[in-house]
């Protein structure tokens, strides 16, 4: 029989003061995973709620969550209130994980502890996040649509200062307009072809964003 969690099993509070209390967990929504000069900011948090009979593991892959301006809730997939679905799930820290997929529309950062029921019976459950895809479109982690945790190929930049730059969508439909393209990833800056004009850090095989300028 697979374990059934409950609302309240887990403590949650908001990321702000998750650091002064321990042994309560955590849920917090980012469209930001860290690409260094290359990504864009970050946006809001949120506390996780559990409802029951969903799955032995909180937000599995394929499952569903519901998402507002201060909770994430996973429900059915089939629910009118399902918006966002697990496309890879994964134990520890992004910054030391796996990649999210390239198309991941955002990550949901889960710390849980120490609650009173849990997935295997150890008293604990692991810190972890969950990459996810909208159901419907738009898609922000799409190339070119100016989101998601990723900066890859098709996706524009625009230069924020200090050497940096930051993702905006390609049809100028941001509130920045696009200044540079990545037309191509590389494993060196020798391998960029003729023509570009800027160098973006990107994770994965091939770290080098060969961008032109528009």
């Amino acid at each position: 029989m697979r374990e059934r969690w409950s609302v309240g099993v887990v403590c949650a509070l908001l990321v702000l003061v998750a650091g002064l209390v321990s042994g309560c967990g955590l849920l917090s929504r980012s469209r930001s995973g860290g690409d260094g000069p290359s990504a864009p900011a970050s946006s809001g948090h949120a506390t996780p709620t559990r409802q029951t009979g969903y799955g032995a593991q909180f937000l599995a892959v394929d499952e569903c969550s519901s998402f507002g301006t201060t909770s994430f809730t996973e429900v059915p997939c089939t629910s009118e209130r399902a918006a966002a679905r697990v496309i890879a799930r994964y134990d520890g820290k992004v910054r030391t994980g796996p990649l999210c997929p390239a198309t991941t529309d955002f990550v949901l950062h889960i710390s849980m502890q120490n609650p009173s029921s849990d997935e295997d019976g150890d008293g604990m459950v692991p810190e972890g996040y969950a990459c996810m895809r909208d159901l419907e479109p738009p898609h922000p982690g799409d190339p070119g649509n100016g989101g998601g945790p990723r900066t890859i190929v098709g996706d524009c930049v625009y230069g924020s200062g200090h050497g940096q730059v930051r993702e905006t969508a390609c049809d100028g439909s941001g509130a920045r307009k696009p200044e540079y393209k990545v037309v191509k990833a590389v494993a060196g800056r020798a391998r960029c072809p003729a023509g570009t004009a800027l160098y973006v850090r990107l994770k994965g095989s091939d770290p080098v964003g060969c961008a032109r300028q528009l």
